[in-house]
């Protein structure tokens, strides 16, 4: 994060505001191609690492062009979706680190086509190696880092599947981890360690940007005895100071720590949960009282002892 901000200092200026709206632009123009001259992008635009070597250095820019489907309906669906958690992550982290983690992105997938080529040759042979235009060699795992960019920094986010079903955002990142986990588990059962280990391999390096992302935004804490303990003493501490305040009642016969409980007729969120609770400012001490006592109750004072003799 400090290499960010002082790199941030330096070349921030340079950063492209709005990005997603080019790249929506060029996947529209992607797919208009893919109508007019569907194996165009396959011959000359896709990230082919054999014409990459070769001479053909312009695929490792032009394979963006790449449409997310040739359905025009879902072609709007995902465009959109794109844009839309391409503008909120740039409105949250700014254009500099939106840009930084896109086009890192970018770079991670060449990578991983080119690690996929290049273990692939050494273990099968430079002719029996094709790289899949719609996973390894195509936008889809960076796009697909993005959305789970999104889910971590707003996990509770609501999709609505088929435009129906609500779901919380995190549960979808938790599907499709577990489905990309078992794409790289099934390449590997299906065509043996020397074909599908690159691929799965392939898959986690096309996805780095997320993993390190990941990683660097937990709060991590140093793991100690001693911090076990304290953490401990705290926990019991927090929890002897929620007996000692008296909200503990007996609910379907057991003692329950209840938030609230009314200082006039002992109610609490237990009894009716259309009750509402109010501290009263006018009572000195933290006095609690159910919304039908709140204004009819005595309001309590302290009693000053006398000190004079």
């Amino acid at each position: 994060m400090k290499f960010l901000n002082r790199l941030e200092r330096k070349v921030g200026r340079y950063a492209i505001p709005n990005l997603m709206t080019y790249m929506v632009v060029l996947y529209a123009a992607g797919f208009l191609l893919n109508m007019f001259a569907p194996t165009f992008y396959v011959r000359w635009l896709s990230l082919d690492v054999y014409r990459i070597l070769h001479g053909e250095v312009w695929r490792l820019f032009t394979f963006v062009l790449q449409p997310p489907s040739s359905s025009i309906l879902f072609v709007l669906i995902e465009l959109y979706m794109y844009y839309a958690i391409g503008r909120s992550l740039e409105a949250m982290w700014g254009p500099f680190r939106f840009n930084v983690y896109y086009f890192s992105g970018l770079l991670f997938q060449i990578i991983a086509a080119f690690l996929f080529y290049g273990i692939g040759c050494l273990l099968v042979g430079e002719g029996m190696v094709y790289i899949n235009t719609v996973g390894i060699g195509s936008m889809y795992y960076v796009n697909r880092s993005m959305f789970l960019a999104y889910i971590v920094m707003v996990p509770n986010a609501t999709f609505y599947v088929s435009f129906l079903f609500p779901v919380k955002a995190k549960w979808l990142g938790i599907i499709y981890g577990v489905l990309m986990a078992y794409e790289a588990v099934s390449y590997v059962a299906h065509y043996g360690l020397r074909v599908g280990g690159p691929y799965a391999l392939a898959i986690v390096v096309s996805v780095l940007n997320f993993l390190i992302f990941f990683l660097m935004t937990r709060n991590y804490q140093r793991i100690s005895p001693s911090e076990f303990k304290r953490k401990a003493e705290f926990r019991r501490k927090m929890s002897d100071a929620k007996w000692e305040s008296g909200n503990v009642v007996e609910f379907r016969g057991r003692n329950v720590i209840t938030r609230h409980k009314c200082a006039i007729c002992g109610r609490t969120e237990l009894d009716d949960d259309s009750l509402e609770f109010r501290f009263c400012s006018k009572c000195e001490g933290n006095y609690e009282y159910c919304s039908e006592h709140l204004y009819t109750h005595t309001h309590v004072k302290r009693v000053t002892p006398n000190t004079e003799e």
